[in-house]
């Protein structure tokens, strides 16, 4: 047990160490100088001095391992680990067999060869454009020149057109054509309804016997100009007749006729006035009303309309030619619609005609 001189020198060291601590160690009896360094130790952990010391410490003691000397790689080793991280590329392979380098060769190849081959497939095409549209219409022309003329007489023009069917669910397949006449009894049809008929007759489409066209070799009534082969077929339309439209003929018309158009013939579209076509004649033409904003602004002028005139005698498909505007366009249209027409005639029969229509606005 220590003497209390001791542990009163011991006291006395501390104070001063502790009072003033840049002053060196005070002298004391050596059994006390132990204890005495210890507490010189302990001064020092607040200072800024020991933790920078500190600080240093730690870090050259962890940059020194990063600082050692690597060895240099040999070839083989890095070929070895390429191998492990592509084995196939350097023929190692997956499983027991060893891949050959040739299969890489033969696999090069062959997509070079199919590369090629579509670059070379795409060159051809543009440059062999018009051979392949020149097959396409060769094509499609045979069925098309059904509906062509081929007289060329000028009393022979062509226009109107016809369509039927009898609301089936199939379109009407292909078929040739039926006898031309310039009167109908007996509509043409490829499904007969009637089986029992009374009185037959050879049914007919209305069209100038002189006008001819090259007809199909089949052997059954349709419509040349559909593309269907299915199952046997009047076709969607009404009215009798084959096709997609109205009226008892063949197409997609309105009328006895065949194809696209209205009132009979063939040929497609609506006559015109001339080469035996006459002019229809309005017998009731009732004068249009003038738009609130034209009588305003004191506007006069002229509406050209087109107008298709039906074979019953009333306009169709009403167009503006020439505007007016101010609302007088519109006027004009709905007074032409309630006009009444003596229809054109070609042969003796109504057929549709195309026509130009003026109607003026004058303030009197």
């Amino acid at each position: 047990m220590a003497s209390p001189a001791l542990i009163e020198q011991l006291d006395f060291a501390i104070d001063a160490l502790m009072a003033k601590p840049e002053r060196a160690l005070p002298q004391v009896d050596p059994a006390v100088m132990p204890l005495l360094m210890v507490a010189a130790e302990l001064r020092s952990l607040p200072r800024r001095t020991f933790k920078t010391q500190l600080k240093a410490d730690l870090l050259e003691r962890a940059v020194a391992p990063a600082m050692r000397v690597i060895p240099m790689e040999r070839p083989a080793a890095r070929i070895a680990t390429q191998a492990q991280v592509l084995p196939t590329l350097f023929g190692a392979g997956y499983g027991s067999y060893a891949v050959q380098g040739r299969n890489f060769a033969a696999s090069f190849v062959a997509h070079v060869v199919v590369i090629a081959l579509i670059a070379t497939s795409g060159l051809w095409v543009t440059t062999h454009q018009q051979p392949m549209h020149e097959q396409v219409t060769a094509l499609i022309a045979p069925t098309l020149s059904d509906y062509t003329p081929l007289s060329a007489n000028a009393n022979d023009r062509t226009g109107g057109g016809g369509g039927g069917g009898d609301r089936d669910k199939f379109n009407a397949p292909q078929g040739r054509l039926p006898k031309f006449a310039l009167d109908q009894f007996t509509p043409p049809a490829m499904v007969i309804r009637n089986d029992h008929a009374k009185l037959t007759m050879e049914p007919t489409v209305v069209v100038p016997p002189q006008i001819q066209v090259p007809n199909s070799s089949a052997a059954n009534l349709g419509d040349p100009l559909s593309r269907i082969f299915g199952p046997p077929s009047n076709g969607t339309g009404s009215g009798g007749g084959i096709g997609d439209g109205s009226g008892g003929g063949i197409g997609s018309g309105r009328g006895p006729g065949v194809g696209p158009g209205w009132g009979g013939g063939i040929g497609g579209g609506a006559y015109r006035v001339g080469g035996g076509v006459s002019a229809p004649r309005a017998v009731f033409a009732p004068d249009p009303e003038y738009s609130e904003e034209a009588r305003k602004a004191k506007y006069q002028g002229t509406v050209v309309l087109w107008v298709v005139v039906g074979p019953d005698g009333r306009p169709h498909d009403v167009r503006i030619q020439r505007t007016l505007g101010m609302g007088l366009d519109e006027k004009a249209i709905a007074a032409v619609r309630t006009w009444k027409f003596a229809p054109a005639l070609k042969d003796g029969q109504p057929v549709a005609v195309q026509i130009n229509i003026e109607v003026s606005f004058r303030l009197y």
